[in-house]
């Protein structure tokens, strides 16, 4: 089988193979082990820093330019090289035997409306952000939907989301994320309150996060006279803003900060951690509320995409709003009814610790089978 994924990940050369962001190129390996030949659509260049790791399976490139709509220059570039990013999807899916589209991003959408060109070869979409049909999205993932769900003009294909929706067409397919195989996922060990409270935020230091809102609350909790800490595992654009805020409030003994770390470091400090913290505005599946449950921390969430589905309505976590006060007061409660906390746990981890990787690759396989 000839395999083809249209993405906005950059492919780029490193050591003298094909790489690109390892999150998804760990995912894709997965695929690869049920296919023959594996193609790839997608930019070639990309000017900042990125983690990366080696396909295992060297992919056929079909190269294309990288679209930009931030500002008067690549709007006019993007424009110009429209034809061409057309063309490179249009041969690649007419080389491949399964078509696979990595939604949404600018490339997907035209990839969108290229696969309707070919309405008899099986295809599957994974649509990795926000599926409730209610949220604020731009309009270019409105229209990637709109297509994915039409079953007249999107043929043979699954279409793979995040959560359950109601009045989902009949190839839209419920779906997830994994992090851990079955074998990597300690038995539950529920915390007391005893000592310090540990908690946890994981994730990009971004304004989408939020991760000021979870250092607040720790300091509101401290300033009552609980004893707790924040460790912060992640990098961006608001960590500086980070910085000065702990520096200005000489929050220095309660709030850590530990940068980009592997998957092992967050697997043990999950362990060690009470709560995490994550008021995120905007999520696909958030693969660290999964992971926190099956590593016997509550997480404490937004109700952003398929975080009620993930929390059961808050009966294995708590869905709050970005409220400081209202997120401090939900902590007061667990801290005052260690039941009720140890009940949640429990539930979180024998739902999540079904999520394995080895799931995920059975699912796969069946979708490349069906």
């Amino acid at each position: 089988m000839k395999f083809l994924v249209v993405t906005l990940a950059p492919t780029l050369k490193n050591e003298g193979k094909y790489s690109s962001y390892a999150p998804y190129v760990y995912e894709m390996n997965l695929w690869s082990k049920h296919i023959n030949e594996l193609g790839v659509v997608s930019p070639v260049k990309y000017d900042k820093e990125l983690l990366l790791s080696n396909f295992d399976k060297e992919p056929t490139i079909f190269s294309t330019p990288s679209l930009f709509f931030n500002s008067l220059k690549g709007v006019a570039t993007s424009l110009v090289n429209l034809p061409l990013i057309i063309y490179k999807i249009y041969v690649g899916m007419k080389w491949a035997d399964h078509i696979h589209l990595r939604c949404p991003a600018n490339i997907s959408l035209l990839a969108c409306i290229v696969q309707i060109l070919f309405p008899n070869k099986p295809k599957t979409a994974k649509y990795a952000g926000n599926w409730d049909p209610n949220a604020k999205q731009p309009l270019s993932y409105k229209i990637q939907r709109w297509i994915l769900s039409n079953t007249f003009l999107t043929k043979n294909i699954k279409v793979l989301i995040y959560g359950e929706w109601p009045k989902q067409s009949k190839n839209i397919k419920p779906f997830f994320t994994a992090t851990y195989l079955a074998s990597e996922i300690s038995p539950l060990k529920i915390k007391s309150f005893d000592g310090k409270i540990n908690f946890i935020f994981v994730g990009g230091l971004t304004p989408g996060k939020q991760p000021l809102v979870s250092v607040k609350v720790i300091q509101q909790l401290f300033k009552r006279g609980y004893d707790v800490v924040l460790n912060i595992y992640g990098d961006g654009a608001e960590k500086g803003k980070i910085v000065n805020y702990i520096q200005e409030n000489d929050l220095d003994e309660i709030i850590k900060l530990h940068g980009n770390v592997n998957k092992e470091v967050i697997k043990e400090a999950f362990q060690q951690s009470h709560f995490l913290v994550f008021i995120s505005k905007s999520e696909g599946w958030p693969k660290v509320v999964a992971e926190a449950m099956c590593s016997g921390c509550l997480p404490i969430s937004t109700p952003v995409s398929c975080v009620p589905y993930m929390l059961g309505e808050g009966e294995r976590g708590s869905i709050v709003s970005s409220n400081v006060n209202e997120i401090e007061q939900e902590v007061i409660a667990y801290l005052s009814n260690h039941m009720l906390y140890k009940k949640k746990l429990q539930q979180a981890y024998k739902w999540s610790s079904q999520f394995t990787l080895d799931k995920f690759e059975t699912e796969i396989k069946k979708l490349l089978v069906e």
